[in-house]
């Protein structure tokens, strides 16, 4: 399946000092019509770190159980998530496929950009690289406010839970757990591109090591276990929300595992500082991927055997507020050794896997916010791009916290409007992804060159089965989620993504056809 491509690379290259040998990366990047300014000094296994550490199942699964507890139970989450699994593999191929042939930070858009040919080159670059950077902020806002109200429920736990007359925190508390989060994340992306690499790759060995230790222990010590049968065939339909149908359920539970499988185009961002870039780009998007399905799925076996009261763990009265993975840990120490000290130690794993997730997302983001400003795309682009002496797009990082910041604000006026925004965290990212997919099965069909890594003769079929995935997905969590529909109760995801769409149709017809030209090369190559 994998072939090595006709295209050789070339050997060497001028560094401004002389003429060096050349990372075939490196190479590759200066074919394109880029200079080197980044560091390349990350390896495979840092770049698959990185994208491992933003998919953290630790975080996704954590984070939407509820949702996978409430629309269908058990049966949905644990066959669901290799549903979403196998199509995510999907997108991942043909994504490392392109990344292989086109191995620079700026990652979709300029696929995109190459692949759409030269009449619609800055539309679609334009395009995809609106949605993939604006799909970004809204990862790092939901992650980092995620772990903020996770913070929250521990501290509303150690305090004697609910019930207890625990410390519950005003959502003012938590939106300035969230900026704290933030701040000590753009701290940590300041750092040398050598100290990330380490982080990342702790950050990998955490979620691995987090999960077993967690799918072993909580049923281990929990008093009351779930049957084998209630773990893989209960489907719980008594979601509360008007909803009849199963196979409805099952759709918009497969929400959590297509949540969680998000964010592994951080090893094309991070391609312009890995080595060997053309090869290893397209190795940390598949391992993250196919690491984290084997990973997510023991995590989502582990836990759901110590869940025995589905309807007690979503009400809001329980002592961790409704917050199911929480009641789910503290209940199973409570039960063993009379109080939940231990649950909340396990609480803990998962915030720091949480906070690993934040870290990365954020490298990740910072690196497409420099690359799309290279070319000119954002207001100010000539700031954003500069990078300092230890090689890092400094001002990007902390401009991409500071928006990620002003989105969680959303969640002070309403939790709609706040989940409105942060549903471009998978439908709007999902659409970058397939955007270049797209071009690739069509336009570039004949025309694209492939690079180290390719899918050979069954490009055009895993990349048109890809974007029919994305259009599924794109569709099923547009859908309602609570009937009778209200204000209230409204599924605001299309008017999140429609919005999006149209601000950035509009700003290219009124303004940016006028001035943006797509990918712009800074060498002459």
């Amino acid at each position: 399946m994998v072939v090595e491509s006709q295209r050789t690379a070339a050997q060497y290259y001028h560094d401004g000092n002389g003429v060096v040998p050349a990372d075939t990366g490196h190479a590759r990047l200066h074919e394109l019509g880029y200079k080197q300014e980044l560091k390349r000094d990350l390896s495979v296994v840092s770049n698959f770190a990185i994208s491992f550490s933003i998919i953290s199942v630790l975080t996704g699964i954590t984070t939407l159980y509820n949702t996978g507890l409430q629309y269908g139970g058990p049966a949905v989450m644990v066959y669901g998530w290799f549903i979403a699994g196998l199509f995510t593999m999907f997108v991942g191929s043909s994504m490392a496929e392109i990344c292989s042939s086109y191995p620079t930070s700026g990652g979709l858009y300029y696929w995109s950009a190459m692949l759409a040919g030269p009449s619609w080159a800055p539309f679609a670059s334009w395009i995809t690289g609106w949605f993939n950077i604006v799909g970004q902020w809204a990862v790092t806002t939901s992650v980092d406010f995620s772990l903020a109200q996770l913070v929250q429920v521990i501290i509303l736990l150690s305090t004697g839970g609910k019930n207890g007359g625990g410390y519950q925190a005003s959502k003012y508390v938590v939106i300035g757990l969230h900026g704290g989060i933030l701040l000590l994340h753009a701290i940590l992306n300041s750092l040398p591109i050598s100290w990330l690499s380490s982080f990342g790759q702790l950050a990998a060995a955490w979620n691995v090591a987090g999960v077993f230790v967690l799918m072993i222990l909580i049923p281990l010590v929990a008093k009351e276990k779930a049957s084998a049968k209630f773990v893989f065939t209960h489907f719980n339909t008594d979601n509360g929300d008007g909803i009849n149908s199963r196979v409805y359920m099952f759709l918009i539970g497969l929400l959590m595992s297509q949540y969680t499988l998000t964010g592994y185009d951080a090893s094309a961002h991070m391609t312009e500082e890995t080595k060997q870039a053309d090869k290893n780009g397209p190795k940390g998007i598949l391992s993250a991927i196919g690491i984290s399905i084997i990973v997510g799925w023991a995590y989502i076996l582990g836990i759901t055997f110590a869940v025995t009261d589905i309807p007690y763990l979503l009400n809001s009265e329980n002592d961790a507020g409704g917050y199911a993975i929480a009641e789910v840990f503290y209940l199973a120490f409570k039960s063993r050794f009379g109080n939940g000290i231990g649950g909340i130690v396990c609480l803990g794993i998962v915030a720091v896997a949480i906070f690993f997730c934040g870290m990365s997302s954020v490298t990740s983001n910072s690196r497409m916010a420099y690359a799309f400003s290279r070319d000119g795309a954002m207001p100010f682009s000539s700031f954003w791009h500069k990078v300092n002496k230890q090689e890092i797009p400094i001002n990007a990082v902390w401009m991409s916290t500071f928006i990620s910041f002003c989105m969680a604000l959303t969640s002070l006026g309403s939790l709609v409007a706040f989940e409105a925004m942060v549903s471009i965290a998978t439908i709007g990212l999902y659409i970058a992804y397939a955007l270049p997919i797209f071009f690739r099965v069509t336009l570039a069909r004949k025309s694209f060159v492939p690079g180290p890594f390719n899918l050979g003769r069954y490009g055009v079929l895993v990349g048109w089965i890809s974007v029919l995935w994305v259009i599924t997905i794109s569709v099923l969590f547009s859908l309602p989620v609570s009937y009778p529909i209200s204000t209230a109760t409204l599924n605001y995801t299309p008017v999140a993504v429609g919005g999006l769409l149209v601000i950035t149709i509009g700003w290219w017809i009124f303004s940016a056809r006028h001035w943006f030209r797509g990918p712009v090369k800074n060498i002459e190559v």
